[in-house]
């Protein structure tokens, strides 16, 4: 079994995942701020839109719904047998999803980890004040450089172009981080494999990866506007019915 050298030199804060008004937040050092993936989630382009519909539509609701629960109950099953991985403390699942979720995850080890060189933390929370927070897979050193990495599972391949909402996930990541720790990451790693045991790594970093930073917090000033007008006009239906 591979040994991680685990390097815990910053203090990464306990949080409460919660619910506001229906949308995840994290309950961190006395505020409630939303997720990153809740402000993705809100602010998705029309295109996105489109496509997730018409995927919807083709497969008929009730199957794409079963489709989507499977999905994320293969990834939290991969993620499990991940970090158990990285922590050493090893993990079975002989259900036919758990076993399907360890080869994948042994797909990610076997061609991706083997570049992680140091961990500072796994399963990590990251919160920029009053903006929002989050919890990235592992931050460390990957492939020489300090990196904010993620691990996805897909029902099939990806092509990159298709992923910017990760990047611009591990943009978020990035930027919390260095504000709060004044760390200066410069990269993000997705480690991803998809449901056929195909292994797919991404990485983005340079002025690429600015770019999705600068995407992200005009979605953060997207969402919290939208919240606004949302409580302004909720606050205008109280006010007529006094």
């Amino acid at each position: 079994m591979t040994s991680y050298k685990f390097n815990k030199i910053y203090d990464y804060p306990r949080s409460m995942r919660t619910l506001v008004g229906g949308k995840r937040h994290y309950d961190i050092r006395e505020e409630k701020l939303p997720s990153v993936t809740t402000i993705l989630s809100a602010c998705q382009s029309d295109e996105k839109k489109a496509s997730l519909e018409a995927w919807r539509q083709r497969l008929g609701p009730k199957t794409a719904d079963v489709q989507r629960d499977l999905a994320a109950e293969r990834g939290t099953a991969m993620h499990r047998f991940l970090e158990a991985h990285i922590d050493g403390s090893g993990h079975k699942d002989l259900t036919p999803l758990g076993v399907q979720a360890e080869t994948m995850a042994h797909k990610i080890i076997e061609s991706g980890l083997r570049d992680l060189e140091e961990v500072w933390g796994q399963e990590v929370t990251l919160y920029y004040p009053g903006l929002y927070a989050g919890a990235t897979d592992v931050v460390g050193i990957f492939d020489g450089q300090p990196a904010i990495i993620d691990f996805k599972q897909t029902n099939k391949p990806k092509r990159r172009e298709w992923i910017e909402d990760y990047f611009e996930q591990l943009g978020a990541y990035c930027m919390a981080h260095n504000y709060v720790y004044d760390t200066k990451i410069q990269s993000g790693i997705i480690l991803m494999c998809s449901k056929d045991f195909l292994f797919q790594k991404f990485e983005v970093s340079g002025r690429e990866f600015v770019r999705y930073q600068h995407a992200f917090l005009k979605k953060v000033d997207q969402y919290h506007e939208n919240c606004t007008k949302a409580k302004e006009g909720q606050d205008t239906k109280n006010d007529q019915k006094v």
